[in-house]
Parts: C-alpha cells; structure tokens; sequence
C-alpha cells in the first residue's frame, strides 16, 4: 500500500474495526477511528503514531459525527474512505422484541451508517473521490430464524448502498457494501449482541438457534485479520465491487438464496405477468 490515505472507520475498538485499524496504522496510513467509549480505543490500539485520530462519537447523534468527521479533515487535511463499521446484533422474534430495543438497533446499524455519509459526502463530493465501504452481513441477504430485526438493519445498509453508489459515481465517489458470514471477533459474546429481554416461551425454534448462534462464539470459521486485508485491498482498486462476501459460508447462503429466489419467481411467473393490462 503505496499510498497514503486518509480512512475514517467506526466501531473501531474491536472486531473487524480492529484489524482494520492495526493493520493500517502498520501500513503508515492515517486513521480517524471512533468508539462511544475512547478510553476502550485508546487501550485497544495502543497507538502512540500521529496518524491515528481516536474519537468519542455517538453515531446517533448528528452533531456528534459531523464533528467528528471536521475534525478529521482539520488533522489530516482531506478523508479518503469511510469504512462504516459500528454495528451490533440482535435477536428475538418481532413479537419478542419491543418498540425500543428495535428502534435502537436501526439507530445504531441504520440511521448511524447514514449520519456518517450524510456528513462525509460534502468533503468527498467537493474533492470528486473517496470510497464508502459499508459493513452490512449476509444476514442481510439471507436470515436465519430468531434474527428478524438483525436482518432487517443489515439488508437496509445494502439496499441503500446499492443506490448510493448510483448517486454518488458522477462525482468519482466508489460504494462498496460488505457482506461478511461468521468471524472470529467479539459478535456473538455480551458486548455485541443483545438478545430480547423478554422472550415467550412458545418461540422454541428461535431459542434453538440463538443456542447454536451461542455456541459458534470462538469457533468461527472466518479469520478477521484477512477479512481486514480484504477490505483494505479495496480501495487500491479502479473499480472495486458494489457487493462482496466474505467467507465461504457467506458464499452458501447467498448463493442458496439467489437460487431459491429465482426458482420462486419462475414457479409464480403466470400470477406475476397476470396482472398487466391487457
């Protein structure tokens, strides 16, 4: 990696947002990197380098991350990726899980993803390059039972980036929308994973899977580290991918999704084209 850039990452005190954050301070590149808790940052990186900006950002709060991001701009003089990182998982069936812990999810994996290119976007637009990768799940593709909500945050992140990069390619801005299966970080451990506080007893099934989503935690088959290279190789790509999986398992299940979606649309064909005009 030859040249410097200037990335801007969330949910960078652990994780993926971790490995990406080492492996490009010992690249030399420069690195903004938030965290709601920075003194969590701080230790985790242990960085003493002028190229790495740790910031206290509530990705909820507009005000918040449009300082964030000027303050970038203000130590490094420009932002050349935004890697949208911060995110959490969450699971229960929708009856299970209430009003609030549903709207918290969005806020954190949704509206915290748009609050960054909301206000990331003038500076890449003004200076017509930059690369917004964001980090959504094959969830997002195909779910799995018990993760109704986690799904649902994960395909909006993808729905929109597919459209970002639409919008945003005239102005030689790139998006890329990352899709990673089962990694080995802290995802499924207390710190990244809230489960409903008040689960019914007749969701058997759903308890079922989230005992076996439990049981994967430290026996992933992904290694972060390379997920973390990969992403990394992006941006020194001319024309990078809207979409990229990450790990084997990933390719399964969205394969095993694409499939049975286009089985389901041709076996419902006759109703679909029924309903033109004649």
């Amino acid at each position: 990696m030859g040249i410097k850039k200037v990335w801007f990452i969330t949910g960078a005190s652990k994780g993926l947002g971790l490995s990406l954050v080492n492996q490009l301070l010992k690249a030399g590149q420069y690195v903004a990197a938030t965290s709601r808790n920075i003194n969590d940052l701080i230790t985790a990186v242990n960085s003493n380098s002028e190229k790495f900006l740790p910031l206290a950002v509530n990705l909820g709060n507009e005000l918040n991350v449009e300082q964030a991001i000027n303050s970038t701009v203000a130590q490094f003089g420009k932002i050349d990726i935004v890697i949208n990182n911060a995110g959490y998982g969450i699971g229960g069936s929708i009856e299970e899980l209430t009003d609030e812990e549903t709207r918290n999810s969005f806020d954190v994996n949704v509206f915290g993803t748009l609050n960054v290119i909301r206000k990331s976007l003038p500076y890449l637009r003004g200076q017509r390059s930059g690369h917004i990768i964001n980090i959504s799940s094959i969830a997002g593709i195909n779910g799995a039972t018990g993760w109704a909500i986690y799904s649902a945050t994960k395909a909006a992140v993808i729905a929109l980036s597919e459209v970002l990069a639409e919008d945003v390619k005239s102005f030689g801005i790139k998006v890329t929308v990352v899709a990673p299966g089962a990694f080995r970080t802290s995802f499924l451990t207390t710190e990244s994973l809230v489960l409903a506080k008040n689960p019914i007893e007749e969701y058997e099934d759903v308890r079922a899977v989230h005992a076996r989503y439990l049981k994967m935690d430290g026996a992933q088959i992904g290694d972060p580290e390379k997920a973390a290279a990969a992403m990394i190789s992006l941006a020194s790509m001319p024309n990078p991918p809207i979409h990229l999986l990450l790990g084997n398992d990933a390719l399964q299940r969205a394969t095993a999704k694409t499939d049975a979606l286009t089985k389901e649309f041709k076996d419902w064909k006759a109703i679909t084209i029924s309903t033109d005009f004649d």
